[in-house]
């Protein structure tokens, strides 16, 4: 067999979202599963809308992910000489063919057609033919390029997801692969680039079905080997709507803003159309091991948010809490935060991580041990009553000589409610509220611990007055 060759191909109009994320994930993972080459191309002829940063976007967010490519970035505008190099080639060969068909007269054709309730499609007017006489070209029209496209038969290939799929050469008109200008189409871009960088597997999403057939016949045109391929369906947001902005196809570099793990976002990833069993969580090299064409499905995937940060979670919690650390005082720092103000950060993060499930909430919950916090007046009031003043009272004073650990500090808080017959929501309540301002979090014995004993002292004083 030969060595497999991978591309992913984006187009650099916009940032690198989720679906594309999936399509270069299964065409990296595939390369990498096979000891093959994972190659980068940007297909960057849409001048009026690519723009260099979005092809940082797209760099980034793959570079993030741990996507890394063997070969490329090839850029498609500094290939020109070469597609048009096959041009000429084409034309001599007689593949392809210079049309003079005016706009007003493709308005006009396609009128007739549509009143006729046809397809529209060129009539291939300017197409040579055996013993067909074409007439003079026209002066005033410059010209552009078509395919001769067959036209019996059909075109047909074995899709590694979807199965065999056929067009009927019929169906197909005479594509146009050089505009009057000279510059190269998209359909015949694609096809040279294939055959230079001999790609053997085309791994993309199926809005690219329709295109395949016009590509297999160009590549066969060209005495090009023609690759597999295989055509991811879409991905539906969590209402089994087409993916949106507002489910969650955003820029990738999006999901690390909000806290997200790439360990975690890659693992979801390759869950959406694929699977191995029943396996849920398992790491890259597993993936890789694991990967096949053969277990994608052919039926359209559904984002579930849930499910993903379920994911994260699970990450967060296995991540050595040094690294996780290391994470979180990043984030503190940015936000302006002195997180030499407070306790170390290190216990902050052990302490809260099984309550968060992004990096940002984890940030927000660790937060209120290094800025200074007032309690909501609505918050103390709901939880500060009046049978539990004394109770707070004679907390305050047990903790000046208790010793300063949790063990110790849940034995005085359980000794505190017991003298005054209360339960222990009535003590624990108001000294979450107090201490950090919020109404939920871990055991309260360990919070306090963690705050320290004089900062506490300070906080349950400043409620006397």
């Amino acid at each position: 067999m030969k060595p497999v060759r991978t591309r992913f191909a984006p187009s650099p109009t916009g940032y690198l979202h989720i679906g594309g994320a999936r399509t270069a994930l299964f065409s990296w993972a595939f390369a990498r599963r096979h000891g093959g080459t994972f190659i980068l191309r940007v297909e960057d002829t849409d001048v009026a809308r690519s723009t260099p940063e979005a092809v940082q976007a797209i760099i980034d967010g793959m570079a993030w992910l741990g996507l890394d490519h063997d070969e490329g970035p090839f850029y498609q505008m500094q290939r020109m000489e070469r597609y048009k190099e096959v041009i000429q080639q084409m034309l001599a060969a007689g593949t392809a063919y210079y049309c003079y068909t005016s706009r007003d007269e493709l308005d006009a054709l396609r009128a007739e057609q549509e009143a006729r309730k046809e397809k529209p499609r060129y009539d291939g007017r300017w197409r040579p033919e055996t013993g067909k006489t074409l007439p003079p070209p026209p002066a005033n029209v410059p010209p552009v390029v078509r395919f001769r496209n067959p036209q019996g038969g059909v075109v047909a290939w074995d899709d590694q997801v979807k199965g065999r799929i056929e067009f009927a050469n019929g169906e197909l008109d005479d594509l146009i692969i050089a505009r009057a200008d000279g510059t190269p189409t998209y359909n015949f871009c694609v096809c040279v680039d294939d055959w230079d960088m001999g790609i053997t597997h085309v791994i993309r999403g199926d809005d690219h079905v329709n295109n395949t057939p016009r590509q297999i016949n160009i590549l066969q045109a060209l005495g090009a080997e023609i690759p597999q391929y295989a055509h991811l369906s879409m991905i539906l947001g969590d209402d089994g709507a087409k993916l949106s902005k507002r489910h969650g196809a955003v820029s990738v570099m999006q999901y690390d803003e909000d806290g997200f793990l790439p360990e975690a976002v890659i693992n979801y990833l390759a869950r959406l159309g694929w699977s191995h069993g029943d396996e849920e969580v398992f790491s890259r090299q597993q993936f890789v091991e694991w990967f096949d064409l053969d277990h994608i499905t052919a039926s359209a995937a559904q984002f579930n948010t849930e499910k993903l940060l379920w994911l994260n979670q699970h990450y967060m919690k296995q991540m050595p809490v040094a690294e996780l650390t290391e994470k979180l005082r990043i984030r503190l720092v940015a936000r302006g935060v002195d997180v030499d103000a407070g306790p170390d950060l290190e216990k902050a993060v052990a302490l809260y991580v099984d309550r968060s499930n992004t990096l940002n909430t984890l940030t927000d919950e660790v937060e209120v041990f290094y800025v200074e916090v007032s309690p909501a007046p609505e918050l103390l009031a709901q939880h500060l009553s009046d049978e539990a003043r004394p109770a707070l009272a004679d907390f305050a004073a047990g903790i000046a000589s208790v010793a300063w650990e949790a063990p110790a500090i849940n034995a005085l808080i359980k000794e505190t409610v017991t003298r005054h017959g209360l339960k222990m929501p009535k003590l624990a309540m108001p000294l979450r509220v107090i201490l950090t301002g919020q109404s939920q979090t871990p055991s309260v014995d360990a919070v306090i611990a963690l705050i320290g004993r004089s900062k506490v002292l300070e906080k349950l004083a400043a409620q006397k007055t």
